[in-house]
């Protein structure tokens, strides 16, 4: 076991606190199929960034913001599957509600949809892809959330699943753990992660009148 103290916690969404994979996935593969990309590449390519940028990256010339409503619409309609990871509902509990938040690359209205889908709590102060600039692995998504929570980032914990989410964390000067849910360990370990857990259950809070205790089940990175 370890524990860190830090003053808040911002929390990525998918493939931390619920899974959404089945849902993604469905989406993606068929708009990569109906404008003729390889739907395994596309799939693989969605995970942890803004729809937009993916987007731009295949359909350089095209309506970006149509195309973007579009694969936002079809996201909406679809949360069959979608379901709360383990430890997560248990360790938001655990959080008061001025600690946490979540800083997520899906819209406020799709990040709404899938936590009302999950049943877990919306925070007052979430961040998502329509209140930044420049989304993950840019820092600006961590850098809000927590301002928005009054705090530095450096005296925050990231919590995320992705590459592109661990090097936002990590620019923003937070520390990062990231969990085995969606990725190989070594792709976490090559971007950066201070720790590396199986989920959310893997983390639990003590009590600290001065801000936050958290105790992992397991070591830093490298000890």
């Amino acid at each position: 076991m370890t524990e860190i103290r830090c003053s808040g916690i911002l929390f990525d969404l998918d493939g931390v606190l619920i899974d959404s994979t089945p849902a993604v996935t469905r989406v993606w593969r068929q708009w990569a199929m109906e404008h003729g990309f390889d739907p395994e590449e596309v799939v693989a390519r969605v995970h942890g960034r803004p729809s937009l940028t993916t987007v731009r990256e295949y359909l350089p010339n095209a309506d970006h913001a149509a195309e973007n409503r579009e694969i936002e619409r079809r996201e909406m309609q679809d949360a069959d599957g979608i379901i709360t990871l383990p430890g997560a509902r248990e360790l938001l509990l655990q959080l008061p509600a001025e600690r946490w938040t979540i800083a997520t690359s899906c819209t406020r209205s799709l990040a709404e949809v899938r936590l009302r889908a999950a049943g877990l709590p919306i925070p007052e102060r979430i961040v998502t892809s329509t209140d930044v600039t420049l989304g993950k692995p840019h820092p600006e998504p961590f850098l809000k959330a927590a301002a928005k929570l009054g705090f530095p980032a450096s005296e925050c914990v990231v919590v995320e699943d992705v590459p592109a989410g661990i090097h936002a964390g990590k620019a923003a000067g937070a520390t990062v753990i990231a969990f085995r849910t969606t990725v190989a360990e070594a792709e976490l370990r090559r971007a950066g992660a201070d720790f590396i857990l199986n989920n959310c259950a893997d983390v639990s809070v003590a009590h600290n009148p001065d801000g936050l205790t958290l105790i992992l089940n397991g070591n830093r990175v490298g000890d």
